[in-house]
């Protein structure tokens, strides 16, 4: 009896192949006979007592050869002809090894209620054998069953109870002693908890299986398990960990002188570096990125020189490299590889991973059509890989291969051929509810129809891509680990496209009546979508309606701005008023973004306060102009806005009235909100203050990284305690993560106020604040504030993160600020965008305190404590930083 590893069915890509995701995992095979561990790019095979060979045992062989060449159909039938064989022989065991083969193939045919039967009947018969002579075999192939269960639970996104069956499974493994299996199992674990956002819980589990790996032996196992370890961590955005996880797996590979385990740690090594590449490009750090590209090839060419024995892996590396040099535009030494690649494809029997070959190898040669390759050859590839995966009777890959053909089609500009290509992907991607494809359909059968000029029928289309993201949510993330690098290539333009087309329409045209409304829907979705992707799982369902909010505020509106390609559309809904409205500014994206961008560097620089002013008052006759009247009139007094793209790395207050020559929060308390995320409001002034004050005021040097003094932190948390009666305070060394966990856990504070060093940024590793001993990620500090557990007597009111500031450079650092204030569990957070190393923090907090213990709302206190500073010092650097993120009440 044998068995291998069963990962994420939606993690498939990552040991694979980081840019196509449709690969199966041949390693969830179970067979009826003995085999010891087998080391390779696609197996990592455990060991069970022998069972005797038959002529249906070997059926079950055959089987999980058609399964490892991407022949599922033919292993369907196999499988069930043995299910019936030792059904007939009164062989229970074997004939649940062989139905929990039957569901694992089901699986990648897309039918999940044959998988499910198989696997419950599987489970079923397990339960009643009672044969002691041979139960910690029955043990081994029940655990087995099990995984194969998880696997199944998780696809289907029943992730608590994948994460459930797999904790029984590692039960059964610890007794039974198979370090490996237990090892294998544990890492799905931890993906499952990722996915529900215990980051904690899942980074402890991972932490426990690099401690059992290098515990180990040098041996092909290690090798594997450390490569295994590596692909996982890669795909929650570890890249670091991923990148030293992967190059101990090659250094025990070397050792043990396995060269299919080295040219596997290698290829990841490659995909790992090609995720770091999008990493430093989201900062805008071009000079990184551009050492990560050099690296990432240097890995993909060891990969494929080693991978002599196993043309597969070879093949991929290629594959991979190909892809990277044509999206680096090194069009010359991409032409170099093609002959070999095309030799190499021609030369694969019909399988999975042959369509799927053709179609990677297809996408890149389409990006290389002004570059001596025709686009007839590239639709030569594609029809190819269409046919084989009908003969294959896979229809998840035959829709992605007319799917992919019907996107050249588009590209070359034949419509009507492109339209009827990717309809037929898309019944195909439907009959096997393949969501995560059927949106790329949808959409693309979108962009046709616009080009068309049919607005409602490509409106339409938009609305069911919309709808399939949407019924992804939970499982967006982990589809494919490279639309977590891609997000703005593969998903955000779905969002603003619909958004873009529904503004375009008539109010009648459309099921529901009211365009807007949905058109702010799709928007608060996107940035939802954002934070899933930031976070690699879900984040909180909304608890509020802000419409119903604001009814209640009669002085409040509430605010989207939102950026389209050619023009800015601001849609408000105030208070008194049934219906949204809608205003227009005609500018495009690029030259609201330059302003903004420019504005954003000059923010913190003293001496450029003139150029501030400048820009700042474009945007407010781009943004505030257009409303100006209807604010006036509803006797508006406090703004909340729900951001859009590049808008949130500025604070509102900035902009600037040059008519009334008043910036806005001379105007308007101001808040932010990111969409729906807003807990239960409540008035701070019904709560009673007591607070948690930490701060690192000393130079520290932590993870080679310098901060430099802090020499008013003293001072700012002096001030508070003088305002709020019942504090509780972490000065330098005794602000570490440890007592801050201790104070959380045993107290209810109702704020928590935090002056040290840190920064939000784009890349979830580089969002941290710095504690004594560490730098605090979002994704421990996320968890930690959550951390009361039982012992929650009441919710943070108030998170204030003094002397933070957003990552230099990078254009959506304000998404760290978003993660940070959606996750930390408080109703409302309060941040600075730069650092100001002067008095007027300290000043402004202390005003801060004083206003929120005279009984205003939060966003009166901070409008409040700035106009006090601004009254002091007139230039925007001193006052300007502090943003409300929440809850303004």
């Amino acid at each position: 009896m044998k068995f291998s590893q069963h990962f994420f069915l939606a993690l498939l890509t990552t040991l694979l192949c980081t840019f196509l995701p449709y690969f199966f995992d041949s390693s969830n095979y179970l067979t009826v006979r003995f085999a010891k561990f087998k080391i390779g790019f696609d197996s990592v095979l455990a060991t069970t007592p022998a069972v005797n060979p038959t002529q249906t045992s070997s059926l079950v062989q055959q089987s999980q050869a058609f399964y490892e060449a991407g022949q599922f159909v033919e292993g369907v039938q196999l499988l069930k002809k043995a299910v019936a064989e030792f059904k007939a022989t009164n062989d229970v065991l074997n004939e649940a090894v062989a139905l929990s083969n039957l569901s694992l193939t089901y699986q990648q045919l897309g039918k999940w209620q044959e998988a499910n039967e198989a696997i419950t009947q599987s489970i079923k018969l397990l339960q009643t054998l009672k044969d002691s002579d041979s139960s910690q075999q029955q043990a081994q192939v029940f655990a087995q069953a099990l995984d194969v269960r998880g696997g199944l639970e998780l696809a289907q996104g029943q992730t608590e109870a994948a994460l459930s069956t797999w904790q029984e499974a590692a039960k059964i493994y610890q007794l039974l002693d198979d370090t490996s299996a237990l090892v294998r199992d544990r890492v799905n674990q931890a993906q499952a908890m990722q996915a529900l956002g215990n980051y904690l819980q899942a980074d402890k589990t991972l932490t426990s299986v690099q401690e059992i790996l290098q515990k180990q032996p040098d041996s092909p196992i290690k090798a594997t398990g450390l490569y295994n370890l590596g692909n996982v961590q890669r795909s929650l955005g570890y890249l670091k960990d991923s990148h030293k996880t992967l190059k101990d797996s090659y250094s025990v590979a070397r050792r043990v002188k396995d060269a299919i385990a080295q040219s596997n740690a290698l290829l990841s090594l490659g995909n790992t570096a090609r995720a770091q590449i999008y990493a430093q490009l989201s900062l805008d750090n071009s000079s990184s990125a551009k050492d990560y590209t050099q690296t990432a090839i240097q890995y993909y060419q060891q990969a494929a020189q080693i991978a002599s024995t196993k043309p597969t892996v070879r093949l991929l590396a290629q594959l991979n490299l190909l892809r990277l040099l044509v999206e680096q535009k090194e069009f010359s030494t991409a032409k170099a590889l093609l002959p070999q690649i095309q030799s190499e494809i021609d030369s694969l029997p019909p399988s999975r991973t042959a369509v799927n070959y053709r179609i990677n190898f297809a996408q890149s040669l389409s990006k290389m059509t002004q570059n001596s390759v025709g686009p007839k050859d590239v639709a030569k590839m594609l029809a190819q890989a269409v046919q084989v995966a009908k003969s294959l009777k896979d229809e998840r890959t035959e829709s992605y291969a007319l799917g992919t053909l019907g996107g050249l089609y588009e590209q070359s500009g034949q419509l009507a051929d492109a339209k009827s290509l990717t309809q037929q992907a898309l019944v195909k991607a439907e009959s096997v509810d393949a969501q995560d494809i059927a949106y790329q359909w949808h959409w693309q059968i979108g962009r046709i129809l616009q080009k068309q000029s049919d607005i409602p029928a490509a409106t339409a289309a938009y609305n069911q891509a919309y709808n399939a993201l949407k019924s992804l949510r939970n499982d967006l993330v982990a589809i494919n680990p490279d639309v977590q690098f891609s997000f703005r290539e593969s998903v955000e333009p779905v969002y603003r496209q619909y958004v873009d087309l529904l503004l375009q329409l008539p109010e009648n045209t459309l099921q529901k009546p009211d365009n807007l409304v949905q058109a702010r829907q799709v928007i608060e979705s996107l940035q939802l979508a954002e934070l899933d992707n930031f976070f690699r799982s879900p984040c909180l369902l909304p608890r509020v309606n802000l419409d119903k909010l604001v009814e209640k505020q009669k002085s409040t509106v509430v605010i989207y701005p939102i950026i389209l390609d050619n023009r800015l559309e601001i849609i408000t809904r105030l208070p008194g008023q049934d219906a949204i409205s809608r205003k227009t500014t005609k500018v495009p994206k690029d030259v609201l973004e330059n302003v903004v961008e420019q504005l954003r560097k000059d923010l913190p620089i003293v001496s450029r306060e003139p150029n501030v002013k400048q820009h700042s008052q474009q945007l407010y006759d781009w943004l505030i102009k257009p409303i100006e009247s209807d604010l006036r009139n509803a006797d508006i007094t406090s703004l909340v806005f729900v951001l859009d793209g590049s808008l949130r790395n500025i604070p509102m207050a900035i902009l600037y009235d040059r008519q009334q020559q008043k910036y806005l929060i001379e105007k308007y308390a101001i808040s932010l909100m990111p969409g729906l995320q807003l807990l239960d409001p409540k008035p701070l002034h019904n709560v009673r203050l007591n607070a948690l004050i930490a701060g690192v005021e000393q130079e520290r040097l932590i993870e080679g990284k310098s901060f430099p003094e802090l020499s008013n932190v003293t001072q700012e948390l002096k001030l508070i305690q003088s305002e709020v009666k019942s504090t509780k305070e972490l000065l330098n060394q005794e602000f570490t993560k440890a007592n801050l966990q201790k104070q959380i856990q045993s107290t209810s504070f109702s704020v928590v106020h935090l002056a040290t060093h840190g920064q939000f940024s784009s890349d979830i590793e580089e969002t941290y604040i710095l504690t004594w001993d560490i730098l605090l990620r979002v994704r421990e500090l996320d968890n930690l504030l959550r951390s009361r557990g039982e012992n929650r007597r009441g919710t943070i009111e108030l998170l204030v993160l003094s002397a933070c500031k957003t990552a230099t450079g990078d254009k959506r650092a304000a998404l760290g600020l978003a993660g940070v204030a959606v996750r930390a569990g408080a109703r409302s957070t309060l941040a600075t965008l730069w650092t100001v190393d002067d008095k007027s923090t300290s000043d402004f907090m202390g005003e801060l305190y004083r206003q929120l213990d005279a009984g205003v709302t939060k966003a009166q206190a901070v409008q409040r404590a700035q106009l006090a500073i601004l009254a002091k010092e007139n230039r925007p650097y001193f006052w300007a930083p502090y943003v409300l993120i929440g809850n303004w009440l």
